[in-house]
């Protein structure tokens, strides 16, 4: 088998425009908003920047992270490797932070991730980082293979209608949560006399909160959790990606809610996506959750 870095032609017909700005174009204008926002408010004495600001958007930064997080936990623990199940708010709550969080319909996530399972680090597998490690980052993404794109959703997700429901309008969702309701805000703001300055900086943290979490993922998975790293390197990969970096268990234990041991505070913090699953379980929210011998 051809390897998948060497089999997709990187082509301007192959190109994913939506997933390049997904990874770059949408993270450089959040980070072009902030750097314009704070330069002007520097600048010009007819602006408010307060020093209360920064902390505040370090503390949205990472409300971002964590938001993204809940959506892809439950994305990669459930619905794909279905240690559990998700009632209709859990679906909805997890659909709507995928849909922040900007990865994509769940109909091919889940297919490109049934695919790297089933050809981990071989050729086939769709981000084999022993291949090239630009390609597991982002290659993969930047370019597709149109019959990935074609395959139906997975059987035991069709019988889920808020996922399939959401999946199918997640190009309209996206619109409406990335550009109309920040417009509206923006509005609201400019409206009653608030501050767009501080309005400007809360919205670009949500976006560089997201775009961290993004390449977290694609690259503290993809590449780093197949590969030797130290423990240091994994607890902070752990905390952008809310516990799906701590990779080396998952192929031999692919079915599990929890990636680190139930018990300890550390590890509920480091595994939050877990923690969030454990939450659902308590308030009725996902059942029947599975979770491998050595975290329970």
């Amino acid at each position: 088998m051809i390897p998948r870095s060497l089999a997709i032609p990187k082509t301007w017909k192959t190109f994913n425009p939506a997933s390049f700005f997904s990874a770059f174009g949408y993270p450089a204008l959040g980070i072009a908003l902030f750097t314009t926002i704070v330069i002007l408010g520097i600048a010009l004495s007819e602006l408010t920047l307060h020093w209360w600001y920064f902390p505040l958007a370090f503390g949205v930064t990472a409300l971002s992270v964590f938001l993204c997080n809940a959506g892809i936990g439950p994305l990669h623990r459930i619905l794909q490797h279905r240690a559990g199940e998700l009632n209709a708010p859990a679906q909805f709550i997890t659909m709507l932070n995928l849909v922040v969080a900007m990865q994509g319909n769940v109909k091919d996530w889940v297919n490109y991730h049934s695919q790297h399972h089933r050809f981990a680090d071989t050729p086939g597998d769709p981000h084999n980082p022993f291949e090239s490690k630009r390609w597991a980052w982002v290659g993969w993404i930047l370019w597709r293979d149109r019959k990935d794109m074609e395959r139906p959703i997975a059987m035991w997700l069709k019988d889920q209608p808020v996922i399939v429901w959401m999946d199918r309008f997640y190009n309209e969702l996206s619109l409406v949560v990335h550009l109309l309701i920040p417009a509206v805000i923006y509005l609201i703001v400019w409206a009653v006399g608030g501050s767009l300055v501080l309005t400007a900086i809360i919205h670009a943290s949500v976006v560089i909160g997201r775009a961290i979490q993004f390449h977290a993922t694609v690259y503290g998975i993809n590449v780093l959790g197949h590969l030797k790293t130290p423990i240091w390197a994994d607890h902070l990969m752990a905390l952008l990606t809310g516990g799906e970096a701590f990779h080396d268990h998952h192929h031999a234990a692919p079915q599990s809610a929890l990636h680190r041991p139930r018990k300890g505070i550390w590890n509920r913090i480091v595994d939050y996506n877990g923690t969030i699953l454990l939450a659902f379980e308590k308030i009725g929210w996902v059942k029947n959750l599975k979770i491998a011998p050595q975290f329970a």
